[in-house]
Formats: C-alpha cells, sequence, structure tokens
C-alpha cells in the first residue's frame, strides 16, 4: 500500500488539477460557471472526431448512461470517470484499498487514484474501438494515433470540467449534470425536432412529435398519430414518456421513515429515512455497463475472427449486421433491448429474456452495492452510533439498531431494484423518450439539483442557517 500511494502521490504531480476558489462565489456566479461548463459539453458532442465518420451506432439507446455522442469528441463521454470511479469506490468498500476518507491525505489519494485509472480506463477504450473496427477497418496508423489522442485529450478535458463543479465553482456534479443534458435532449429532440426521415411506409415526416402532428394531422387518421408503425416518436411514445417521469417522482417520494433522537442533544428528535429506491440507479448504472461492454466485446470477437458468420461457436456469442453494426444472433442480440411494440411482437422471446436478465441484474447489484457500498444493515447502524443517533425505545448500540434497520434495508434493496429493472424494460419495449435509464437518471439528477438549489438560495438569504445542512 506504502508503494502504491507513492506512486499516486508522483503521479499526482503530473496530471492538471482545478484550484478551488479562493472565496466562497455566489450562487449567480456558481449558476454562470455551472452553464459555462455545460456550453463546452455540447460543444464537445457537436464537434466530430477528426479523421473518422459517424456511421451507425448499434449502442446508441446505452450512450445516455455515458453522455456520450457517437463519433465526436465524446465518443467516450464520462464512461472512463464513471467506470473508475466505481472501481475505486468498489476497492475502498471491499477495503482491498484501506484509506480513511475523514482525511485529508487519504481523500487526496483517493481522488488521484481515480484520474489515473479514468486515463488507463479511457487508453483501453481507445484500444478497444479500434481493434473492433468501430471507426472502420482500413484506418492507417496516423489516423490511429490522431483518433486515441483526440479521445484522450476529450477524457482529460470532461474530467476537468466535472472537478471544475466540484471544486465549488459550479453546483453539483459534472457527471450527474452531463448526464442529466443528455436526456433531457434526447426528449426534447424527440418532441420538436423538425428533421425529415422516412417511415416503413416510405413517407417522408419530420422526426419530432410536434412538428409531425402539426404537419400530418389534417390529413392522417388517430390511429397513425397515435403511433407509427416506424418506431419514430408518436402520441402513445409521448403518454408513456410523461407517465414514466411522474411514475418515477411519485416513486422517489416514497420512503421508511425511523424515529431517531440524539443522545448528545436532549430534546432533539428527527427521523432516519429510507427511500424505497435505497440504492438509487446505481443497480441500472452497473447492469448497462455490464450489458453494453459484453456487447461491444462481442463485437470485436466478431469482426476479428468471425466476419462472415461461418464459425459456429462463434456465432453463439454473436453476429452482426455488417452495414448497421446491429446484432443479428446470439447472446449480443439477446442482451441488446428490443425497442418497439413490433419488434416486441416480432420476437417475443428477446423481449421476454431481455426483461428477465435486466430485472435480475439489477436486483443482483443492488444486493451487491448494499454490501460494499456502505449501506447494509449494519455499516448504516454504525454510522448513526457514531453520530450519535439512538432509535426511541431501544438501546444504542449497533446490534439493536441493526436489527431495526435489517428489518427494511434487504426488502427494499430487492424491491428497489425490482422496480428499477422493470421501468428500464417497460421503457425500452414501447421506444420511451430518452429511455428508461435516461429517464431515472434525469429525475433523480433533477431532484437533486432542486434540492441543492432550494439550499444555496437558503443559505445566501439565512446564511445561519447554512449549519443546519452541513455547510462551513
Amino acid at each position: 500500500m506504502g508503494a502504491f500511494s507513492n506512486f499516486i502521490k508522483s503521479f499526482s504531480t503530473v496530471i492538471p488539477e482545478v484550484p478551488k476558489p479562493i472565496r466562497k462565489l455566489s450562487l449567480n456566479e456558481r449558476l454562470l460557471w455551472t452553464a459555462a461548463v455545460l456550453v463546452i459539453y455540447f460543444v464537445m458532442v457537436e464537434t466530430p472526431l477528426y479523421g473518422v465518420s459517424k456511421g451507425n451506432d448499434p449502442m446508441v439507446y446505452t450512450r445516455i448512461i455515458f453522455a456520450s455522442s457517437r463519433g465526436t469528441l465524446m465518443e467516450l463521454g464520462i464512461g472512463p470517470i464513471v467506470t473508475a470511479g466505481l472501481i475505486v469506490q468498489l476497492l475502498q468498500g471491499a477495503e482491498i484499498i484501506k484509506l480513511d476518507l475523514k482525511k485529508s491525505e487519504d481523500r487526496a489519494i483517493f481522488t488521484a487514484s481515480t484520474k489515473f485509472l479514468t486515463i488507463v480506463v479511457a487508453l483501453m477504450e481507445c484500444s478497444a474501438y479500434i481493434l473492433g473496427g468501430a471507426f472502420g477497418a482500413t484506418l492507417s496508423p496516423q489516423t490511429i494515433l490522431v483518433v486515441i489522442l483526440q479521445l484522450f485529450v476529450a477524457t482529460i478535458i470532461v474530467m476537468l470540467l466535472d472537478e471544475t463543479i466540484q471544486k465549488g465553482w459550479g453546483i453539483g456534479s459534472g457527471i450527474s449534470l452531463f448526464i442529466f443534458a443528455g436526456a433531457a435532449v434526447q426528449i426534447i429532440w424527440g418532441l420538436l425536432s423538425p428533421l425529415p426521415v422516412t417511415e416503413k411506409t416510405n413517407v417522408t415526416a419530420p422526426y419530432g412529435f410536434v412538428p409531425y402532428l402539426i404537419a400530418k394531422a389534417p390529413s392522417s387518421s388517430f390511429s397513425e398519430i397515435f403511433y407509427r408503425s416506424s418506431g419514430f416518436p408518436s402520441l402513445l411514445t409521448v403518454l408513456l414518456t410523461f407517465f414514466v417521469i411522474l411514475l418515477i417522482v411519485y416513486v422517489e417520494g416514497l420512503r421508511v421513515e425511523i424515529p431517531i433522537t440524539s443522545s448528545r442533544y436532549r430534546g432533539f428528535g428527527g427521523v432516519y429515512p429510507i427511500k424505497f429506491l435505497y440504492v438509487s440507479n446505481i443497480p441500472i448504472i452497473l447492469t448497462s455497463a455490464l450489458l453494453t461492454n459484453i456487447t461491444f466485446i462481442s463485437q470485436i470477437v466478431w469482426a476479428r475472427f468471425n466476419p462472415t458468420n461461418d464459425n459456429f461457436w462463434l456465432n453463439w456469442v454473436g453476429t452482426f449486421n455488417a452495414t448497421t453494426n446491429t446484432p443479428t444472433s446470439g447472446l449480443a442480440y439477446y442482451i441488446t433491448p428490443p425497442r418497439g411494440i413490433e419488434t416486441l411482437l416480432k420476437d417475443p422471446i428477446h423481449a421476454l429474456f431481455f426483461t428477465l436478465l435486466l430485472v435480475g441484474l439489477a436486483v443482483l447489484f443492488a444486493k451487491i452495492w448494499v454490501e460494499i457500498g456502505g449501506l447494509s444493515p449494519e455499516k448504516v447502524a454504525k454510522n448513526l452510533v457514531d453520530a450519535g443517533v439512538q432509535v426511541p425505545g431501544f438501546r444504542r448500540s449497533e446490534i439493536s439498531i441493526g436489527q431495526i434497520l435489517n428489518k427494511y434495508i434487504p426488502t427494499l434493496t430487492i424491491l428497489g431494484g425490482l422496480f428499477i429493472g422493470l421501468l428500464a424494460a417497460f421503457s425500452d419495449l414501447f421506444s420511451v423518450l430518452g429511455s428508461g435509464i435516461g429517464i431515472l437518471l434525469m429525475v433523480d439528477i433533477g431532484i437533486q439539483y432542486y434540492q441543492t438549489l432550494m439550499q444555496e438560495q437558503i443559505e445566501e438569504f439565512m446564511p445561519r442557517l447554512g449549519g443546519l445542512f452541513g455547510k462551513r
């Protein structure tokens, strides 16, 4: 551990770092910085990679998780940062890396370790993209080097943008901001995009539902407006999108409240809330990342060893359409979300397998994250006891509080995993705008931003209340 710490400390002197502001910025100043970071992100989303073309994107519906965009500087998006952060957090939670995050030195090592692993993951993903032929199979060595350099520099910029927000220049987290913006843009695009698309009936019409409604309402029947056979935004998908948003907002408010009192301050009481979505959106992020990586590895295997689909054993791994790069059979096909009612009716076995797999993995990752993420009843009980909190009518001990928490946390963990897994599968099957995972992330992040902004406003007008929110 000593050698690792020394290496990370040496590495931290090389990697660029965003300094903290020398004074606490006002809310308006932080909002301006947040907007500036968001503008830079959108510029990177629209800036194409030099030397490659966008082409078809077989993983278009999973990109929202990593705030990425096909064939642009945001090709990798926040993927390397999220992957690195999860790995370091898992190692810390499993006590493979023993760091006391209450100490400033250990926090610095934790942050530097995440940055180091981010760079390693980015280089690995760049290499995987090249080997998998994601940018074409005929790239020259010079073009490959330029592409890797662009993606590497873009990852460093995204990492610094996220650090800018978190260091106190902006509000919230850069990663959350990018995911929220990407999901919101997809929904707005599905509603308002005037760009023409060709439907299965060979009729050209606007992609967005509102322009389509304006153009087609006078001459089309209600059934054509209610559902477009091509799977493009329709009245059904719009209604389902708003239903999913309202459902998530409602479920986010469900919680079990355990009464607590302080052993340090007589007369102080409150509740300890355990949300229905106890592990939030972490399980579905991990599940989607796993399925995306399996699909991507399958594509590499297919492109390198089975491009003609004549290897019986490798066909079980996955075969792909050489034109669209979409999986057509094998494991890669069945772990890819089917989109649209027509796809569901055409291959119900695919839809059933994908739904069961998504729900099963969401529950599994929920249980794993509770154990290694410091959310188990035993660890929560220890934190409450260390904070001088007890449950009225019970002894102030980790065992008694842990027994109370054990009545709720395991059950809510499973129910939460089931809910987000089913919600994500349902949303994919019915082609809701922004995908179910995207809406789940957007709503969750939006609620967090709303609460943060309310706290900031209260503190700015009544600074003495800042202590109630843990402000320093």
